[in-house]
């Protein structure tokens, strides 16, 4: 009863162990390794679930796209127009050549794309991801974007000029704030003064190049460069908008300065009635078939997880010892015992001292029989012994010989002789 008692002990340690090190107090496994990517189901600093609730508690329905932009059209109860998406670069997944044209159609037909890349700032998802794909920028908003060193290498600027832009990727002790101030009024920066952006590593400034067709308009720039961070053009009946600050909106810096109005003031602009905030979820790594707030919540993983935990329980206390088995092995034989001890003997004791013991033991059992009291070999009486053969006699001596002289002695010829010649004298 003790043992198993220590064995459901041990058990249930290792199970906390493992929850400690594994599970996290959200229900998933530990991701504390992996960087946060900017979804509406985050609720770390990266993520926009915080932006997500609040325009749900607005009433303004909020809506996670897990689908790619094929099917934005058909998503269910959406209005034909008056609709934001929201789209975060860089992706996790990239973008199929066919989404862009049902793009297009949509916000042509009177949505909005607010588009919101992390160029003149570099959070930690941002950098995980090598940056901005220009390519993917270029495609969602007809704008072609290039760094200030680019422009000056362009316009023929001086070396220093150049040098001084150059960009450090090295990670900041503490996030470097960046400031988004408005170039003139405007219905977005309704009670915005200037909103804020977060950069985990050193970032440079970007621009905008003006299309060949149509125009930019530039509604804000960064205070630090004075250049452009906020762009919107017409497109269709809908309008574009790109931000060029990619961690505004995010859980860790919507409260900071006017963020949040700012946000605001896009969405009562560009959403209208009935309308709905889309958060482009897919190309963040969330898909359709998977949405962990569901998976967590299903009483049926916990059902799961509970029958699992039961069972394991049983086999740990029905199946398993943690003291082993006393293994109790036979003792040796005699024969064994003799042998071991020959074994060892023959590796440590000289040939000659051998042969000396069993010539001294022979010539005692000899001088018994002859009743003789000296301690000397008793070679005379050997020799007048009749069943003794004279060559027997004589090779014993050679070998008596050897054995006091230290030399090599053949033990087992020696006491194949000693054996005859005890048997001859008996």
């Amino acid at each position: 009863m003790k043992e198993r008692a220590v064995t459901l002990f041990c058990a249930l340690g290792a199970l906390t162990l493992f929850i400690a090190m594994f599970v996290r107090r959200e229900g998933g496994a530990d991701t504390r390794n992996d960087i946060p990517r900017p979804t509406s189901v985050e609720r770390r600093g990266n993520g926009y679930n915080a932006a997500f609730a609040w325009l749900n508690a607005e009433g303004i329905r909020s809506i996670s796209l897990r689908e790619r932009f094929e099917r934005i059209a058909a998503v269910k109860g959406l209005p034909a127009s008056g609709n934001l998406l929201v789209v975060t670069l860089p992706a996790v997944g990239g973008f199929n050549t066919g989404e862009f044209l049902p793009l297009d159609r949509w916000v042509r037909a009177g949505n909005t794309l607010l588009v919101v890349a992390a160029l003149s700032d570099t959070p930690d998802w941002a950098f995980s991801s090598s940056g901005v794909g220009l390519s993917d920028l270029n495609l969602l908003t007809g704008l072609d974007f290039e760094t200030i060193e680019s422009r000056a290498r362009r316009i023929n600027k001086s070396r220093a000029s150049l040098e001084s832009a150059a960009l450090d990727l090295h990670a900041l002790a503490a996030p470097r704030r960046s400031t988004l101030v408005p170039n003139r009024p405007h219905p977005y920066f309704r009670s915005v003064a200037e909103a804020i952006a977060l950069s985990d590593y050193a970032s440079q400034p970007w621009t905008v190049k003006v299309p060949y067709q149509g125009f930019v308009l530039a509604l804000a720039r960064q205070r630090e460069t004075g250049e452009g961070v906020l762009w919107t053009r017409p497109f269709g009946a809908g309008r574009i908008v790109v931000s060029g600050f990619g961690s505004i909106f995010t859980n860790r810096a919507l409260a900071l300065a006017g963020n949040g109005q700012l946000l605001a003031n896009i969405v009562a602009a560009n959403v209208g009635e009935g309308g709905a905030v889309l958060f482009d979820d897919a190309h963040q790594g969330l898909g359709a078939a998977y949405d962990p707030q569901k998976f967590y919540s299903d009483r049926r993983l916990y059902v799961t997880l509970g029958i699992v935990l039961g069972l394991w329980l049983v086999w740990v206390l029905g199946s398993t010892r943690l003291r082993v088995p006393v293994v109790r092995s036979a003792p040796p034989r005699e024969a064994e015992l003799v042998r071991a001890s020959g074994g060892f003997l023959a590796r440590v004791l000289p040939r000659h001292a051998a042969a000396r013991r069993l010539l001294g033991h022979f010539f005692s059992r000899v001088n018994e029989r002859a009743r003789r009291r000296a301690a000397d070999p008793p070679w005379e009486w050997l020799a007048r012994h009749p069943r003794v053969a004279p060559a027997d006699l004589a090779r014993l001596k050679d070998w008596y010989a050897d054995a006091c002289a230290a030399r090599r002695v053949p033990l087992g010829a020696l006491y194949n002789l000693i054996l005859r010649m005890d048997k001859a004298t008996a």
